[in-house]
Parts: C-alpha cells; sequence; structure tokens
C-alpha cells in the first residue's frame, strides 16, 4: 500500500510551519501541484475532517486524511516537519511526522484497511526513528518500503466518531 502510493516528490522533509492549520495548508498546496487537484478542494477535505477530530496518532504521528469524489486512485504524501507542532493527538505529544492520505470516495470500502496499515507502519518506533533521521526523500522511501509491515502490533488510536472518515 505504502510504495505504489507514495513517491520521492511525495516526500517532503523539514518543512516550516506555524501549526496545524498552516502544516496542513502547505501540504494541501504541495499535493494539489503535484497532482492538478484543486488546492481548495484538497485543503477543505483534509480541514473538515481534523475538525470531527484530529488526527494525531501519537508518539509525534498525523495521519490527516480525506475522502473524495474527484479522484480515481489514491494519493500520499509524507512530511517531516522542521519543528513538531501541537496536533491535538491523544498523547499530546508534539507532531512531527504526517502522513496524509486522499482516498477515492468510490473505493471507500479499501480506505479503512489501507489506513489501518499505515497506522500499524508508524507504530513502529525504529520507522519513526528512522524516518526522523531520514537525510534524503529517498532515504525515507527506502525505509517506508522496507519496513516488514505485518510484524507491527495492529493498534491505532484513531478517533473517528461516527465514522466520520
Amino acid at each position: 500500500m505504502i510504495s505504489p502510493v507514495l513517491s520521492e516528490e511525495d516526500i517532503s522533509l523539514d518543512l516550516v510551519t506555524k501549526g496545524k492549520q498552516s502544516a496542513l495548508s502547505k501540504i494541501a498546496v504541495r499535493i494539489a501541484r503535484r497532482t492538478g487537484l484543486d488546492e481548495q478542494m484538497v485543503l477543505r477535505g483534509l480541514f473538515d475532517r481534523e475538525r470531527v477530530s484530529s488526527t494525531g496518532i501519537g508518539r509525534g504521528v498525523a495521519i490527516p486524511h480525506a475522502l473524495l469524489g474527484t479522484i480515481s486512485s489514491p494519493v500520499a504524501s509524507l512530511t517531516r516537519l522542521a519543528q513538531p507542532i501541537d496536533f491535538e493527538g491523544p498523547d499530546d505529544d508534539p507532531v512531527d511526522l504526517i502522513y496524509t492520505v486522499l482516498w477515492p470516495r468510490s473505493a471507500t470500502s479499501a480506505f479503512l484497511p489501507a489506513l489501518s496499515q499505515i497506522c500499524r507502519l508508524f507504530r513502529a518506533s525504529q520507522v519513526r526513528e528512522q524516518l526522523r533521521q531520514a537525510r534524503s526523500s529517498d532515504e525515507a522511501l527506502a525505509i517506508l518500503e522496507t519496513e516488514p509491515h505485518q510484524e507491527f502490533p495492529p493498534i491505532c488510536i484513531l478517533p473517528m466518531p461516527g465514522l466520520a472518515l
């Protein structure tokens, strides 16, 4: 799931932001420019989901996501922030790793299993630490591609009241 969706161009290391809204805005602009999607639509999707509850999952990681009717295949980006920011996660740890996912509304049934896999990946402390030390986008991508995903504990605390995706 990670590798086919994510490429080196989708990875941004040491992004400077002023907070959660600034980070989501910069990520939305980057995704929109890269994919040709409407910037405001991407931003609205991410902000709407974030208003339901924080997509911070703890341990310095957030997985903002949105279901969009205008895309036919998943879009993702990985962002490492220059300085951690408050993301209102369950453990109140500031976030410095943000994995953003845009998913086609037409493929909703595959979304939760994919989101679960991403959560499991980021629950592994070695993955988080290696990503924090990565010196380049290709190094970060290699870390994500080489992790044995099936060994991760199946725990992800991502509040989803009423499954408001």
